[in-house]
């Protein structure tokens, strides 16, 4: 347990380094592509009825911003991270009156049974995967904070499986992803460490199985960029 407490501790940390430049680099390292995606999660999300929402790891909130434009009258949206850094960069959105942001380990929420109707998150889950265990642990967390009948929606890179262009999307993330990502925000630590999170995370009907190990039924996927990008919809019943 001090071990992962370490390694959390170690997380935090970089993060703290980055919340400035965190959106930038995410934009030239994809090309927009990030944007796009988490606009086509948040229409996916956006369908479930209104009630509480909660953006998991919401970091500077791209996705909670998202949410809140589309979400129905009366829907409560929070925003939910462990580093106060990356939420102080969130509060400066427009969207920012809209949605309650909360610090908090996902690990151990600090909400009841049955709050939400819809939780999401996106690329996040790299950074909870420090092993299966506490990555099933993390989405039973999400699985007892929703009320019954609600719905996870995660985005998440992938493991592509035409081997030609796993190895070629591996390969830009090893040239690419440090390099860049070190030179515009500063912090080598951070860029280093998201590089490798990409290289070793799980394919996503691996991820789809962990959902369900999470106790999440009718796990479904979609896949974009040959598989190297994937929106996963799980429900609780």
């Amino acid at each position: 347990m001090a071990m992962v407490d370490q390694k959390t501790s170690s997380i935090e940390r970089m993060f703290s380094e980055v919340p400035a430049t965190y959106e930038l680099v995410n934009h030239v390292l994809t090309m927009g592509l990030d944007v796009v995606w988490r606009r086509r999660a948040a229409r996916i999300a956006a369908t479930a009825n209104g009630g509480q929402w909660a953006d998991m790891c919401t970091g500077t909130g791209e996705m909670a911003a998202n949410l809140s434009r589309l979400a129905p009258e009366g829907t409560t949206i929070y925003g939910i991270d462990f580093s106060e850094p990356m939420l102080e960069q969130a509060r400066k959105k427009p969207e920012a009156d809209n949605i309650n942001f909360v610090v908090s380990d996902i690990k151990a929420l600090d909400f009841p049974d049955a709050s939400f109707d819809l939780i999401t998150m996106s690329f996040a889950t790299r950074n909870i995967n420090l092993s299966k265990d506490i990555l099933v642990q993390s989405f039973s967390e999400f699985y007892r904070v929703l009320k019954p009948g609600g719905r996870f929606v995660n985005l998440e890179t992938s493991r592509p499986s035409f081997w030609l262009f796993r190895k070629c999307f591996h390969l830009y993330i090893k040239l690419f992803v440090k390099s860049i990502g070190s030179r515009i925000s500063g912090s080598g630590d951070a860029y280093t460490y998201l590089a490798t999170t990409i290289h070793r995370f799980y394919s996503a009907q691996e991820l789809a199985d962990i959902m369900r190990q999470a106790g999440f039924d009718k796990v479904t996927f979609q896949q974009y960029l040959l598989g190297a990008v994937a929106i996963h919809q799980a429900m609780k019943f």
